[in-house]
């Protein structure tokens, strides 16, 4: 079946099973190219330099392996250290998928051995602390690993106690879900397993009621912007599709649903369609009672004070006050943060916004003080979503600038803030946006604020063959 009668099919759910969908866009033309060049990892044997020194890379992600990958090549002699606990890896956007029923676990769990090759030095524990002045870092095991150059790729760690009354092994109980819960050393799903079960649940409840629903998003920055917003559609649509209907809230610490006016307004437009989403901007989950759900959000607003004649406008007052909010079923995303090792170390921003996160300059994603360090992925405390579009844009600028530093030479390469989020809109549709640091970017010259069947198509069926075999691989 040619690419574009495949697509028409998918596109007019005329009964193609997911599996089967897979396997024939794997078989198109347009698959076939890109995929003709996977394989095993990548050897030495590409190199274009004999630039020498030990790379520790810490972290065992996206990010961690689409660097690896990278260095790999661009060394003629390799010697490379990663610090990883994870003999599996999660494909993390595939978490959303498996929550709506796309995707089975197995989908997204692959195996890190194909990653990283027998002459990479592999060390299967984490960073506890990092010692930069003296380039060397000591392990939750007790090693210590000296380093001439070091690569931080550690990725966020999720803080569900920092909401009173809420621990993580609360998730899947009572109605509580969030397709964040993972566990980076076992390597599994739990995130998307359990939300599929809270769609089930959700969905059984709505045919006898009409459900209390509240989706959260947190203050901090978040692993996938677009995350909560995506459950929050998708289940309002697994409903809709069987003619059943809840009451939804959204409640963000934002102050809009995204941050790109374009792509703010296309997304009012859709809850508009679906006519049953209330909006709680400036609301922050602060406690939960699970027994009698019932969920406190910290709700910070401003109200008009005296008018001030010297500067003809009025003065506006700060206020915040406590709000409780009953539920039948929540979806949390937690507060997120930078892992301890590094923000409690000297790599970490000293104070501002960011303070906790990797300190690394924006473009060339070399540490600030600390020329020797580099980072990549979502633990870089930059202005920009923490994605694998991300980190993937990422790659070639982190690789490229270290060899320059290890080759005496001052880095060039910038990395312009990309990132992209595929807002599942609805089953079938999303929005696909792309931006860096100057605003809207996309790829293709089609209107990014306007939901698409075909980028549900892309995303759905050739995104996690093309992150497994070529991303990963640092092979785009």
């Amino acid at each position: 079946m040619k690419n574009d009668e495949l697509l028409k099919k998918i596109k007019e759910n005329q009964g193609l099973s997911r599996r089967n969908a897979l396997k024939m866009m794997m078989l198109s033309p347009v698959a076939a190219s890109i995929l003709a060049s996977t394989g095993t990892p990548a050897t030495a044997n590409a190199a274009s330099s004999d630039a020498v020194g030990r790379v520790v890379i810490v972290g065992g992600g996206a990010g961690a392996l689409m660097a690896l990958s990278r260095l790999r090549r661009a060394l003629s002699n390799p010697d490379i250290t990663i610090i990883a606990p994870n003999d599996k890896h999660v494909y993390q956007p595939g978490q959303i998928f498996v929550a709506a029923g796309e995707y089975e676990p197995s989908d997204i769990i692959f195996d890190n051995r194909g990653y990283i090759g027998k002459d990479i030095t592999w060390i299967k524990d984490e960073a506890s602390s990092f010692d930069p002045d003296n380039n060397k870092l000591t392990t939750k095991g007790g090693k210590v690993v000296d380093y001439d150059y070091l690569i931080v790729a550690t990725g966020v760690q999720y803080h569900y106690e920092q909401i009173e009354g809420l621990t993580s092994d609360m998730i899947g109980k009572n109605g509580i879900s969030s397709v964040y819960l993972s566990d980076l050393a076992a390597g599994t799903a739990e995130g998307g397993r359990i939300t599929n079960e809270w769609f089930k649940a959700l969905h059984e409840a709505a045919k006898t009621s009409k459900p209390r629903v509240i989706c959260t998003q947190p203050s901090t920055p978040i692993k996938c912007g677009g995350g909560p917003q995506k459950i929050l559609y998708l289940s309002d649509d697994f409903l809709k599709r069987d003619q059943l209907t809840a009451n939804f809230t959204f409640a963000t610490a934002g102050e809009t649903l995204f941050s790109l006016p374009e792509i703010d307004a296309a997304l009012h437009k859709v809850q508009e369609g679906y006519g049953n989403i209330t909006n709680k901007f400036g609301h922050e989950l602060i406690a939960i009672d699970a027994q009698n759900k019932i969920a406190t959000f910290q709700h910070k607003y401003q109200v008009q004070g005296e008018f001030d004649k010297e500067l003809k406008e009025y003065d506006m007052i700060d206020k915040e006050e406590n709000v409780t909010m009953e539920y039948d079923f929540i979806h949390i995303t937690p507060p997120m943060a930078a892992v301890d090792a590094v923000a409690n170390s000297l790599l970490g921003w000293q104070k501002g916004s960011a303070k906790g996160w990797l300190e690394v300059d924006r473009e060339t994603l070399q540490h600030r003080r600390y020329k020797n360090v580099f980072g990549i992925g979502d633990v870089c405390g930059i202005p920009i979503s923490k994605t694998g579009g991300s980190a993937r844009h990422q790659g070639p600028i982190v690789v490229g600038n270290l060899i320059s530093v290890m080759e005496k030479k001052e880095p060039v390469l910038k990395f312009d803030g990309y990132t992209v989020c595929p807002l599942k809109v609805s089953y079938g549709e999303i929005i696909m946006a792309e931006f860096n640091y100057d605003g809207l970017a996309p790829s293709f010259p089609l209107d990014p604020a306007q939901p698409r069947w075909i980028w549900w198509a892309f995303d759905l069926y050739l995104l996690q063959p093309m992150y497994r075999y070529l991303m990963l691989n640092g092979l785009m």
